[in-house]
């Protein structure tokens, strides 16, 4: 009999709880990874929780609204246009100063939620290649035993080197090491 594949005529919901169209291990892993992000959130010391909430400010069209306000109503103040005696005495040096102290404080806090961001990337990083490793070995472990299989049924004949190769663990630390020689190579250039 062969397999049919059907669609259905209104698929569920992506965020739906127990969704047909996600398996139950999609679901414990979004949740596995809400909880993760959850527990590092609540682990964040209030400085850092401090300079996010202002990078994130920053980064909005609000901060761009409110400059545009502020440095217009500066220059307009100061042009003596409403007949208000102009407070900064040189073209705009105040503004200039106060303008230089607040990048010099927003680019620091920028680089705080950035550096932040590298660790928590770098951890991911760890995961995937975690993972990787893991599934490289277990696909490796499944071509054995397939080859196996497929020879004692008869499937295949001799020896063939590209099955051989992909029944080999793959060492990191040896790829690592002949990536590394290659970029010597590259950067001698």
């Amino acid at each position: 009999m062969p397999l049919q594949h059907t669609m259905p005529s209104d698929p569920a919901p992506a965020d739906a709880p127990n969704s047909p169209q996600f398996g139950e291990v999609l679901h414990r892993n979004i949740h596995t990874l809400a909880e993760i992000r959850r527990k590092a959130q609540e682990r964040k010391g209030l400085q850092d929780r401090i300079a996010d909430v202002i990078t994130k400010f920053t980064g909005s069209m609000a901060f761009v609204y409110v400059h545009l306000a502020w440095f217009g109503g500066w220059v307009i103040a100061n042009l003596g246009w409403f007949g208000i005696r102009p407070f900064d005495p040189f073209p705009f040096a105040l503004l200039t100063m106060i303008g230089s102290l607040e990048a010099i404080f927003l680019s620091t806090f920028v680089l705080i939620s950035q550096n932040r961001m590298i660790t928590d990337a770098d951890k991911r990083a760890e995961l995937d290649l975690q993972i990787s490793l893991l599934a490289e070995h277990e696909i490796t472990q499944v071509l054995t035993l397939l080859d196996g299989i497929a020879k004692q049924l008869g499937v295949i004949r001799g020896e063939d080197p590209k099955v051989e190769e992909s029944k080999r663990d793959v060492d990191p630390a040896a790829v690592f090491q002949e990536i590394e020689s290659r970029e010597g190579e590259d950067e001698s250039y």
